[in-house]
């Protein structure tokens, strides 16, 4: 993370990096990260890992933003998932927790 916090610093940037820009900026990578998966099955694993890397930097930069570990609150919303989800009821399906 400080290397992500000093590269936006050196750069002036943190002006244009309001949490509702962040999130766009994830949504809009997320699309192109999606985009390398348009057509085939078949990927460039080195495209798509910069594209994964975009997504994430804008997550994590989110993250910072809002004041919370990125750790953290995905161990949180794993736990309340793992509630929704219990082993015995969702392992080895894709049903959504109400159909279970």
């Amino acid at each position: 993370m400080s290397a992500l916090r000093a590269f936006i610093v050196e750069r002036e940037w943190a002006q244009f990096h309001s949490p509702e820009n962040l999130a766009k900026s994830i949504a809009i990578e997320s699309g192109e990260l999606l985009e390398e998966f348009q057509w085939s099955p078949e990927f460039d694993t080195d495209r798509v890992r910069l594209e994964l890397a975009d997504v994430l930097t804008y997550c994590y930069e989110l993250a910072d933003r809002l004041g919370v570990d990125p750790d953290e609150i995905v161990l949180e919303k794993l736990e309340i998932t793992r509630e929704k989800y219990p082993v015995e009821a969702a392992r080895g399906r894709s049903a959504k927790y109400d159909q279970l």
